[in-house]
């Protein structure tokens, strides 16, 4: 779990051209505490996921989604649910009826 953990930090960070030290930089971390993370040598706490999902940009279900598979389920429910609780009474039905011709 480590391994795929690190690569998933170490691909967001990539992604978005950061440098180890740059993040750690921003995390208020050291850069080897970041590198020992990528290796899958160290974990994260909750308090710095928090801070490297607002630094990737992304929501800390997305982060811990890509990281935990089983998680990944009820964060997608939770967001389908948020979403839905924003529409009002005629776009909840509209949205009924096109998932009945949907599943049909």
């Amino acid at each position: 779990m480590n391994e795929i953990y690190g690569e998933k930090i170490k691909s967001y960070r990539i992604n978005l051209g950061l440098t180890q030290g740059q993040v750690a930089s921003e995390m208020d971390v050291t850069p080897g505490y970041i590198s020992n993370v990528e290796n899958g040598r160290t974990a994260m706490s909750l308090r710095i996921l928090i801070y490297y999902a607002k630094l990737m940009g992304i929501t800390l279900d997305e982060l811990v989604g890509n990281l935990e598979p089983d998680y990944k389920t009820s964060s997608l429910d939770n967001a389908l649910i948020a979403e839905i609780h924003k529409l009002n009474k005629k776009e909840k039905e509209k949205l009924l009826e096109t998932i009945k011709i949907w599943k049909s």
